[in-house]
């Protein structure tokens, strides 16, 4: 299990530090913005895209928790 751990510290970490940037990123624009019809379409791109990282990390956990460590080697 250690083996498997080490490499999924990676993905968890990239995908919390994007996942924070979009937060930050809609907190700016909430505080710049004050129309809400501007701030909608603003504020679900970053919601999707972080749904879409955090999707991709538990596939890749998944995929290492199977033994695929190396995703390129089905290429």
């Amino acid at each position: 299990m250690d083996k498997h751990w080490k490499k999924m510290i990676a993905p968890i970490v990239v995908t919390v530090i994007i996942v924070l940037y979009f937060i930050f990123f809609f907190g700016i624009l909430v505080s710049l913005i004050q129309d809400p019809l501007v701030l909608l379409p603003l504020g679900i791109i970053p919601a999707l895209l972080g749904a879409v990282m955090i999707g991709v990390c538990i596939q890749r956990i998944r995929e290492i928790k199977d033994g695929e460590e190396d995703d390129l080697s089905r290429y």
